[in-house]
């Protein structure tokens, strides 16, 4: 510890550092650490949370993402990641299943990983994934359809909540912005986090697939309650501390690595 840390203005720049390195930060740990009253952590998060710098909650803090780019520039983002999630979430599918997968970087990769000998049909609201799934031989696809959005690339709308209540899906891939196990699911488009509620609606289900960055991080609207959710899929390497209130939330956990 040092004198310095006893400032404001470095005491909330150690705990940007923090945040953009773990995704949370408790107010306890940070007093102990410091040597310093939870107070005075608390009066730190309030001020980085006026300035949008993170999003508090009992205890402490999250990570605040920013809203994403539009959805091609999000494609060619983090691949080779986005590839292991994708193998390491084709592992969840069984013959025969329907499957729901909503628009998204990381849904792309799952969709591509898919095997093609499973007699598998995936209904989608995506185009991009419509696509890439046509393209493989052996994968029925059920487009969902509505007005696209630009920035998501996503069928939205009543007219896809219509097609959408007309499936019954054995299994969901949900894109998703955020995810933390006090705030659950969040997502940045008030539109489509209505959608992705509705796709968990109508699946037995329902799985997500985050990079790390997304992990123990908040966005703007609500999603989903983290008992809502039945599988997290995540990049190896993630330390047990991150992973361990997931798993008491519940959660199977799974990676390339090793399913937890």
């Amino acid at each position: 510890m040092t004198a310095s840390i006893h400032l404001p203005e470095e005491r909330q720049a150690a705990i940007l550092a923090l945040l953009r390195e773990q995704g949370r930060v408790l107010s306890a740990e940070l007093a102990a650490t410091w040597g310093i009253s939870e107070d005075s952590v608390r009066r730190d998060l309030r001020e980085l949370a006026r300035q949008g710098l993170c999003r508090r909650v009992y205890g402490g803090a999250l990570s605040l993402l920013t809203p994403p780019q539009a959805l091609p520039a999000r494609i060619s983002q983090d691949e080779t990641a986005k590839q292991a999630l994708g193998h390491a979430a084709a592992r969840l599918v069984q013959r025969g299943q329907l499957l729901l997968l909503d628009a998204g970087s990381t849904n792309l990769a799952i969709a591509q990983a898919l095997p093609t000998d499973l007699d598998l049909t995936v209904a989608t609201n995506a185009p991009v994934i419509a696509t890439a799934l046509l393209q493989r031989p052996g994968i029925r696809v059920l487009m969902i359809g509505g007005l696209a959005a630009p920035q998501s690339g996503a069928c939205l709308g009543a007219r896809a909540l219509r097609d959408l209540r007309g499936v019954r899906a054995d299994l969901a891939f949900l894109g998703t912005c955020a995810l933390a196990v006090e705030t659950g699911v969040t997502g940045f488009d008030l539109e489509e986090a209505e959608f992705k509620a509705a796709v968990a609606e109508q699946s037995a289900q329902v799985a997500v697939a985050v990079t790390a960055e997304k992990l123990d991080s908040v966005a703007f609207y609500h999603v989903l309650r983290l008992d809502q959710l039945n599988h997290l899929v995540l990049e190896p390497g993630l330390s047990e501390e991150r992973l361990q209130p997931y798993r008491d939330a519940g959660l199977h956990l799974h990676s390339l690595a090793s399913d937890r």
